[in-house]
């Protein structure tokens, strides 16, 4: 979640950039950066660290100019330094560049073979020399972006500047938000509203796939078609981004809409997606006969997904159990044991409990924590850090997702160090991995859908989901998110268990929500829908266009974005989270802060 900030006006932009990076600092950073046109030239400055270092390098090297953009860089592909740090330039183009470019290494192979020359290791570094080249044919830069943008896959958000076009800002989103800031005789482009908070309350919020460019006096938006089109100008708060919902109805939605950004943010802790590896961690697998993973709500949810990745991938028993429930029943544990307590805040009194209790009896322990400062983080041995950032609304959703790609990647890590993942299937997991904001950024495109299936679900008073496999948890986390937010009961099963009791509950009235990527247990799962639609069940089932229709009447299809057995825990979450928040809003439920919950239980 990197921040973008663009200004280009009358006035001097260089303050105003550092003001607004100051402002981005929340998002977590390791490197910052400006570029400008200073009398018609670009100049750029840049530093590894906090932005008090790039200041440094401003005060020695000073920038006079009106128009320029800055950027905080989370490093995903290269390390923290000063080349690696945004922005970066090719020629007459400099940009700054939030998300992954997923094609990255086969368009720098491209270009190396047309005699482009790298200094970085960034995915951003092959965008500007694509630009540059592009600007050789086509010398309107709004076209030659277009052409660019087409090539490009994965989640990003893009803000360019180009030598010879003076006060031209050219911006696109795609997964990752932007926003065009509106002025008097400046305009601004920004990864949030707080980024032009400073200088602007009006907003335009860019949609998926739109591009922009922008100058003093206005911004040309286009969509995805490159069709130019117009985004309302809505009036925001200044507030700071802990309390600003910006486009959004309620804070849940929001943090929804950032799962790309936070789980791009968690894999580069754990994944080295320029050489296609999993980065080793501070442990080793092979000293560990067991994992026994406690946590509690939706975290244990989480390490239940986690626990089939490190027993298939890494042949490594894995134990989970609620936190509440493991310390009190006097477990049994051997020291071979690697204890691992889930939890955003780091402060959930049962799991800090049951982490102290494993350290007393002498297990390894580590703390998969989105605080990296909590009390977790600091009794464990081990951090795990998750990269979600605040989460405000009291039913986890981001930081959800940061927990089950954290523990993917570890279970890769862990198969590839006991011997269980060999060099190709692990280039094959990580690649998987690596697509997972781009698809997690297309199955957010499933709303429209899901809002109409909210209609119906609103007027229900039970509601069974189903998985299989890693969709088994998947399941229960629906529900738990449909009960929360909008107090319908839901219950999650696996499919193959609804012959043993559950089928009994299916009747007209009680929707049947099933998770069905194309995995190697497809066709069991379509077998017991069309047991459920055989007794008149209403079934929605999310998967991909290409999985085959069940035979049955009364099975609603909802296509859901293709992919890797591995990520589909990431990508499925999306539609259960986005059906929960469509059915509390029809419902008119409160559904930021729901009745008896707290965001973090600190007392038992």
């Amino acid at each position: 979640m990197c921040g973008i900030i663009g200004v280009t006006g009358t006035g001097p932009a260089v303050p105003r950039i550092i003001d607004s990076l100051k402002r981005l600092e929340y998002r977590g950073y390791d490197s910052a950066g400006i570029a400008a046109l200073v009398d018609g030239r670009i100049e750029r400055r840049r530093a590894k660290g906090k932005i008090r270092e790039l200041e440094a390098v401003l005060l020695a090297e000073p920038l006079a100019a009106t128009i320029g953009i800055g950027h905080t860089r989370w490093a995903t592909h290269g390390a923290p330094t000063t080349t690696n740090a945004h922005p970066h330039k090719a020629g007459r183009v400099v940009l700054v560049h939030n998300g992954i470019i997923e094609n990255f290494a086969e368009l720098k192979s491209e270009l190396a073979v047309a005699g482009r020359v790298f200094e970085s290791q960034t995915d951003t570094e092959v965008v500007a020399h694509m630009l540059d080249e592009a600007l050789k044919t086509d010398t309107n830069p709004v076209t030659a972006f277009k052409s660019v943008l087409d090539r490009l896959t994965g989640a990003y958000a893009l803000a360019v500047l180009i030598e010879g076009e003076d006060g031209l800002i050219l911006g696109a989103r795609r997964g990752s938000p932007l926003v065009v800031g509106w002025g008097e005789g400046e305009m601004y482009l920004g990864s949030d509203a707080l980024a032009v908070g400073p200088f602007t309350q009006k907003i335009s919020y860019l949609e998926e796939g739109d591009y922009v460019a922008v100058s003093r006096d206005g911004a040309r938006m286009f969509d995805v078609d490159g069709t130019e089109v117009k985004r309302p100008i809505v009036q925001v708060s200044a507030s700071s981004a802990m309390v600003e919902k910006g486009e959004y109805r309620h804070f849940m939605e929001k943090e929804i809409h950032e799962q790309p950004d936070s789980v791009q943010r968690t894999l580069s802790e754990y994944l080295d997606f320029v050489n296609g590896r999993a980065k080793t961690p501070a442990i080793d697998f092979t000293a560990i006969d067991r994992i026994q993973i406690v946590a509690c709500g939706t975290a244990f949810y989480a390490g239940q997904i986690g626990r089939y990745a490190f027993e298939r991938l890494a042949g490594l028993p894995c134990d989970v159990e609620i936190a509440s429930e493991f310390r009190y029943r006097e477990p049994a544990v051997t020291p071979g044991t690697l204890a691992v307590a889930v939890s955003q805040s780091g402060e959930t009194a049962d799991t800090l409990a049951c982490l102290a209790w494993c350290k007393a009896h002498g297990l390894k322990t580590a703390a998969l924590v989105n605080v990296h400062s909590s009390s977790m983080a600091r009794e464990a041995s081990l951090l795990w850090p998750t990269h979600a950032g605040p989460e405000i609304g009291v039913a986890s959703t981001k930081a959800f997702t940061a927990q089950v790609a954290a523990l993917l990647a570890l279970a890769v890590a862990a198969g590839v160090a006991r011997g269980r993942i060999d060099a190709p299937t692990e280039a094959e997991l990580v690649k998987a991995l690596f697509e997972a904001p781009r698809l997690i950024a297309e199955a957010l495109q499933m709303d429209g859908d899901l809002r109409e299936v909210a209609l119906d679900i609103a007027k229900a008073t039970d509601v069974i989901f189903l998985g299989r496999g890693p969709m088994f948890p998947l399941a229960m986390e629906g529900a738990l998110k449909l009960k929360e937010i909008s107090y319908i009961h839901a219950e999650g099963y696996a499919a193959g268990e609804l012959k043993h009791g559950p089928i009994a509950l299916v009747d007209e009235f009680t929707p049947i929500v099933a998770l069905a990527p194309m995995d190697d247990v497809f066709e069991k799962t379509a077998s017991n829908l069309q047991e459920v639609a055989a007794r008149g069940g209403p079934v929605i089932m999310i998967a991909p266009t290409r999985a085959p229709d069940p035979h049955g009447a009364g099975i609603r299809r909802i296509a859901a974005p293709d992919c890797h057995p591995l990520i589909a825990p990431l990508v499925y979450a999306v539609p259960m989270q986005l059906l929960a928040y469509y059915t509390a809003v029809q419902k008119g439920t409160d559904v930021d802060q729901p009745r008896n919950l707290a965001k973090s239980v600190t007392v038992e």
